[in-house]
């Protein structure tokens, strides 16, 4: 076969991919092997290749080849997650784009265009997570609203509820008005903005006297019942018992007294709008206040807003502050700073509404997932440690989880009305079950599937993906496959800590409920990845490469050395293109190392020369010294410390210093047995480099030989770890000190490498000479003398050992020796004028502390000595 003269990505990636996948590496089924299970962050149907997945995939793909190579049954199950807010959304607008609104279609119409939009978009980050190599178990490809899927969530939701764990209840929950929908309280995001404090007056019923309110709010205050003091406040004892009339509606409020309300906060009156704020709401329950809601489901205002019905909240909060002032009721407005809840999806600002909801009670349910992570028998490992702090803040303060989304993308709730009541209602998997239960209910046997009407609402998204590590291999539905009891738990997963409790958590929770287990043993949570400006990426600030560009540019093993060097875990990643460029340097690195072995012509009739045979020894025993520094490395999930291990083991002691070794004279061949170790150690090489950088490693495998399907790169079996002489290596590292000196006295000196030199040593760190014969091949020395005193020549020392070069007027380039002293005397007499001028500087002597000036007169004197040196070494070369 032909060697390209040069590695290039793009006619190499695909066909290796096309090869795996037809020869079916990345497909797994149960056998006698130990397992070795990844479930992939099922990325949103919506979503394309960013930064975040490339390092995540990266990272899961490295973890799958090291345990396939390892003789593990590898298995990652890919797929994607419904996303029910963003793929809603998309859904809408392509709809709105041809002229359709959802509201004109019924639920099944709505469900068609959503499943026709994912199958035309919902494949498209899965396509391109093989551009970057991933071995996936394709076959298994799972989506989240997959039939068998959607039956395990719903059977969970009934067993869920019939346990007592799942109730109704009329909350205050966050509200989206963007994606008209409820959110969980984790996927709000709460942000400091600039906002206005206006004070208004509200008149005391029945007299000329008012109060005082401070809010952030005053379109709210159609929907005020109350006002609100603290009854140990004096200032307001007149208020007691009396009523206030709320501006511009003029309805008459009670005047209540609560210690809730804070003496030194605001003017101390506070107004009382149960249906908009979860405190007031509270406030209400407790005096019995009337409820008013004032908005529509899109944040604009209702009929309770009166002349300002239909209009966008934040427009009334302007058209009714002007009002007001117009009025005389504002008394005064200030800047104030505080948290505005926004809709992690949408943006949206999160608007407080009271709603009958679906609720899961969490506190019971949390503690097994406290104990298996920071019990004292924790048997789940979170990486880096630091997040268990994180993990315990969200376990210990849970909240019953919201998990009814008023979508109609996602799995149905299934609960069953059979009359106009909040209680009519039955659960069931499917309507015949709710039928009969309707029936046992109501004593009502003339009841048909008729007069019962299925919850519009949909559930959370999350519901669904808490339990991947068991649906993808159909354990909620069949817990006693051969599947689930071979596969799970799984081994590792890899995320972000930004959803550690969204979905990690949750997850947790599901594994020990439905299967009394742990769902994985280990969480690898990666950082974020930023700019260079620590910025984190994102499409509106412009900052986000195009993955597949990258790829383009640098090839896929290039991105994936250039993420996985700079990313420690759990800290964020800055990237920078320069790292993949890096990777792409060193892929070219490796590939010019392998055309330059093929090019050796071999001998079998030559014996080993001592330098092969000791070069190999060396390289042997740091070749499993690193080997066991990568298995420490990958027990502790520090990937970027496995990999620039790996990195320093080839371009440095593989290509720099051992192809040196046993490189033959210039147009002479090679032994036999050398290329063949040398070949043998290559392929060793290309086994640690696989996982980081699959394809080059690929490539060059089976470019060293005929390969057979059975034995591909991506199957070959792992290198086995074993003793190694660790004297060899230390006494090595003193080697090459010795090397570089002598490179060093040749550069310094001009001295042509094609020259022979004669190198002297006393020896009093008794080192050992089995590496003389290196040091004179990599030098060009042609005889290296131990002695006992000191030679003239250029010196250096590599720990107590001195050594010292002859230099012989024939070994220089005397041209560039003199061109080289020149330089330096110009530099040196240029330095020694700036010296002098500063010390006959009067005014600098006498005002200089005399430390300064001691040192001045050192480097005067140290240059003077320096220049003598230099004027006589030219001297004696003209």
């Amino acid at each position: 076969m032909t060697i390209p003269s040069k590695y290039d990505a793009s006619q190499v990636e695909d066909k290796w991919y096309d090869y795996w996948m037809k020869n079916n590496y990345f497909h797994s089924t149960p056998d006698e092997r130990e397992p070795y299970t990844i479930v992939i962050p099922p990325p949103n149907v919506t979503g394309v290749l960013h930064m975040g997945h490339m390092l995540n995939n990266t990272i899961q793909d490295v973890l799958i080849r090291r345990a396939r190579l390892l003789g593990k049954n590898a298995c990652w199950v890919p797929g994607t997650d419904h996303a029910s807010i963003a793929t809603e959304a998309k859904v809408v607008a392509k709809l709105k784009e041809q002229g359709i609104s959802k509201s004109d279609l019924t639920r099944e119409e709505f469900l068609q265009h959503a499943f026709d939009w994912k199958d035309e978009y919902g494949g498209i980050i899965l396509e391109q997570l093989k551009k970057l190599g991933a071995s996936c178990d394709w076959e298994r490809t799972a989506f989240t609203m997959d039939p068998e899927m959607s039956e395990s969530v719903i059977k969970v939701f009934v067993d869920l509820y019939n346990k007592g764990l799942i109730y109704r209840g009329y909350r205050m929950v966050n509200w989206d008005p963007e994606a008209k929908t409820t959110l969980s309280d984790e996927e709000v995001i709460h942000e400091e903005r600039q906002g206005n404090l206006y004070y208004l007056e509200y008149k005391i019923e029945g007299s000329d006297a008012t109060l005082t309110i401070a809010t952030t709010r005053p379109e709210t205050i159609f929907g005020d019942t109350a006002i609100c003091i603290n009854p140990n406040d004096e200032r307001f004892t007149h208020l007691k018992g009396k009523k206030a009339i709320v501006p511009l509606s003029n309805r008459v409020v009670p005047i209540i007294e609560d210690e809730y309300v804070d003496l030194e906060f605001g003017t101390g009156c506070l107004k009382v709008t149960p249906a908009h704020d979860e405190n007031d709401k509270n406030l209400g329950d407790k005096h019995n206040l009337e409820v008013i809601d004032i908005f529509n489901d899109d944040a604009t205002l209702n009929s309770f807003g009166l002349h300002y019905q239909g209009k966008d909240r934040f427009v009334v909060r302007k058209e009714v502050a002007k009002e007001l002032e117009e009025k005389g009721i504002l008394v005064k407005t200030e800047v104030h700073v505080h948290k505005v809840g926004t809709s992690e999806r949408t943006k949206a600002v999160i608007e407080p509404r009271l709603s009958d909801q679906w609720f899961l009670k969490m506190k019971d349910l949390a503690q097994p997932a406290i104990d298996a992570v920071l019990g004292e028998d924790a048997e789940i490992n979170l990486y880096p440690k630091k997040f268990e702090n994180t993990y315990r803040h969200w376990m210990e303060n849970v909240r019953d989880w919201n998990i009814s989304r008023q979508l109609w993308w996602g799995q149905q709730i299934p609960a069953f009305f059979y009359g106009d009541g909040k209680e009519d209602f039955v659960v069931a998997e499917n309507i015949e079950a709710a039928l009969e239960l309707a029936k046992e209910k109501t004593k009502n046997s003339t009841l048909t599937t008729n007069d019962l009407k299925q919850d519009e609402d949909a559930l959370d998204t999350w519901f669904s993906s808490w339990l991947w590590p068991m649906s993808v291999f159909d354990g909620i539905r069949n817990p006693e496959n051969e599947e689930i009891k071979y596969y799970y738990p799984t081994n590792d997963l890899v995320t972000g800590p930004d959803i550690l409790f969204f979905w990690v958590a949750r997850m947790i929770v599901a594994g020990y409920e439905y299967k009394d287990e742990k769902p994985f043993n280990n969480v690898y949570l990666t950082g974020l990845v930023r700019d260079k400006q620590r910025r984190k990426m994102s499409k509106s600030l412009g900052n986000s490469p195009d993955a597949l560009k990258l790829i383009s540019d640098y090839g896929a093993d290039g991105v994936r050395v250039g993420l996985l060097l700079s990313s420690a875990a759990g800290n964020d990643l800055m990237f920078d293109e320069d790292l993949c460029q890096q990777g792409k340097g060193f892929a070219n690195k490796i590939w010019n190392a392998f055309r330059l072995i093929k090019g050796w012509e071999v001998d079998a009739s030559l014996s080993q020369p001592e330098t092969s045979k000791i070069g190999l020894e060396w390289y042997e025993a740091k070749f499993q010294k690193t080997l066991a520094e990568i298995e420490d490395h990958f027990s502790k999930y520090r990937l970027s410390d496995a990999l620039m291990a790996i990195y320093k083991l080839i371009n440095d002691d593989f290509s720099s210093w051992l192809l040196e070794i046993v490189k033959p004279a210039y147009q002479q061949p090679i032994d036999k047995k050398t290329f063949d170790a040398i070949i043998e150690v290559l392929e060793n090489n290309l086994k640690v480099l696989h996982p980081f950088m699959p394809f080059l490693s690929e490539d060059i495998w089976q470019y060293i030989a005929d390969r057979k399907p059975e034995e591909a790169l991506i199957i070959a079996k792992y290198p086995v770890i074993k003793d190694f002489d660790a004297k060899i290596i230390e006494d090595f590292e003193f080697a090459t000190g010795v090397v570089s000196g002598i490179r060093t006295i040749r550069k310094d000196k001009n001295i042509s490498f094609k020259d022979t030199v004669e190198l002297f040593v006393i020896d009093n760190d008794k080192s050992t000479k089995k590496f003389d014969a290196v040091i004179k091949k990599l030098t060009n020395t042609a005889v290296i003398n131990y002695v006992s005193e000191k030679v003239e020549g250029a010196s250096f020392r590599v720990k107590s050992n001195e050594y010292f070069v002859p230099i012989s007027i024939e070994n220089i380039d005397v041209e560039a020796e003199i061109k080289k002293l020149e330089a330096e005397l110009k530099r040196a007499e240029g330095f020694l004028f700036g010296i002098t001028k500063k010390l006959s500087n009067e005014r600098f002597v006498s005002n200089a502390p005399e430390k300064v000036l001691e040192l001045e007169r050192k480097k005067e004197s140290d240059t003077i000595a320096k220049i003598e040196t230099i004027k006589s070494s030219l001297s004696s070369l003209k």
